[in-house]
């Protein structure tokens, strides 16, 4: 059945969405153990139960503490300990400390969870008309927030796993991996001209994909499919990290300091490269798309070939005409797919695809008034834009005007490599 975004005007469809996705964030932790949902690896991840009583306090705090007379909160240090960053609800614990919250448990965060889902149910069925507009777009704005937080729930997980000694599997790959040779780069001409980009549709989206607005592209030419591990290791071979030329100021800086030599989840021995995936250590694939790199490497690998990476209107041009279809987080595959350059060129899904675009705000962007506008507005600086979604992207939340942004040192996400040019 194709997924269909959840509606902010239809009681009982926006009902089912809200328990179909709350149900998929509770199947993505279903393979842990209890010791899982305590670790967080790094800094930029956190703990799986943090994520599963975050989201819970989202719908907590901007849905029903306004809209459902009476609501008790299920805690009162909830608010404080499950606050992400908004400053405008009040303190927040830090996220480098989220892994020594040994309490609550396990099972009160799926308490809570449970609590928070039957007020929602109750809401959702008896919200009168005039408030039914702004609680059901909060509710909506909500699921799409547990999507992006499913995305992340895989991200952390596959970090947790491969700083384990172990190195776990979360779950078998449901088919094997394809095999033969990825086709050969080809070069797509794209024209030049004024076009635009930005949503535009009733549905959905979030604040940093509006206004729709008008961008001048240059004639360039974009890569028919994405980079592979194999064409990557060619760079590696060749001293790609050990040639300053290749890297931005910065770059080379990171690569030094954090003694990067090939992109994260890559280990080298005896029997040759080796990746960790979702499904544990697996021998690297020549024919698969290269993945876990930062911008830094993407950016590296694009000037060894004497090309560049995409900027997001040049991706979106070409995302705006196509379906919104691929391997997304629905296919159950959790890992991307043998490059390839047929009709759907993995343009959606598989892996994220760095842009050499800052994030910054579109023409005339003004952030939602109150706590809500904290959501996107106020990480506009010194990050990048990528496109398209990934493998761990549930599909019903992406759209050809999705805008994700990390720092450009950042590799745990499902990254990957499109490389681009001025016309030739």
């Amino acid at each position: 059945m194709k997924p269909r975004e959840p509606s902010p005007i239809d009681r009982a469809a926006l009902t089912a969405d809200y328990l179909r996705v709350r149900a998929a964030s509770e199947a993505i932790c279903a393979p842990l153990e209890t010791e899982d949902y305590q670790v967080q690896s790094i800094l930029e991840t956190s703990p799986p139960k943090w994520h599963l009583a975050h989201v819970s306090w989202f719908f907590e705090t901007f849905v029903l503490k306004p809209y459902a007379p009476g609501y008790r909160p299920f805690h009162p240090l909830f608010e404080r300990i499950f606050n992400s960053y908004y400053e405008s609800v009040g303190p927040f614990h830090p996220r480098a400390d989220r892994h020594v919250l040994a309490r609550p448990t396990v099972a009160e965060v799926y308490r809570y969870r449970h609590a928070v889902d039957a007020a929602m149910r109750e809401l959702l069925a008896t919200c009168p008309e005039s408030d039914w507009s702004t609680a059901a777009a909060r509710t909506t704005l909500g699921l799409h927030h547990e999507a992006q937080h499913q995305e992340l729930l895989h991200m952390d997980i596959k970090a947790n796993f491969a700083a384990c000694p172990l190195q776990p599997a979360y779950r078998e790959r449901p088919e094997p991996e394809r095999s033969g040779a990825a086709p050969a780069l080809r070069w797509i001409e794209r024209p030049g001209g004024v076009v635009e980009m930005g949503y535009s549709g009733d549905g959905f989206a979030f604040d940093n994909e509006m206004p729709r607005h008008r961008m001048l592209l240059e004639a360039h030419r974009l890569a028919s499919r994405l980079v592979t591990n194999g064409e990557y290791l060619e760079f590696i071979e060749a001293g790609g990290y050990r040639d300053p030329r290749w890297w931005l100021s910065d770059g080379w800086a990171a690569i030094k300091s954090r003694g990067w030599s090939a992109p994260l989840y890559w280990a080298q021995g005896d029997r040759g490269w080796s990746e960790m995936t979702l499904a544990g250590p697996h021998a690297l694939d020549p024919a698969l798309p290269v993945a876990h790199v930062s911008f830094y490497e993407a950016d590296a690998y694009a000037r060894f070939r004497g090309v560049r990476l995409p900027r997001e209107a040049e991706l979106e041009a070409v995302l705006d005409n196509l379906p919104v279809a691929g391997n997304f987080a629905e296919t159950g595959r959790l890992h991307p797919d043998r490059a390839r350059d047929d009709t759907d060129g993995q343009w959606y899904g598989d892996l994220w695809e760095w842009t050499q675009s800052p994030y910054t705000p579109y023409p005339g962007f003004r952030p939602a008034p109150g706590a809500l506008g904290e959501y996107n507005g106020k990480f506009m600086a010194n990050q990048l834009v990528l496109r398209g979604g990934a493998c761990v992207t549930p599909r019903w939340h992406m759209r050809p005007s999705y805008r994700n942004f990390f720092y450009p040192h950042d590799r745990w996400p499902f990254t990957g490599v499109r490389l681009a040019g001025d016309a030739a």
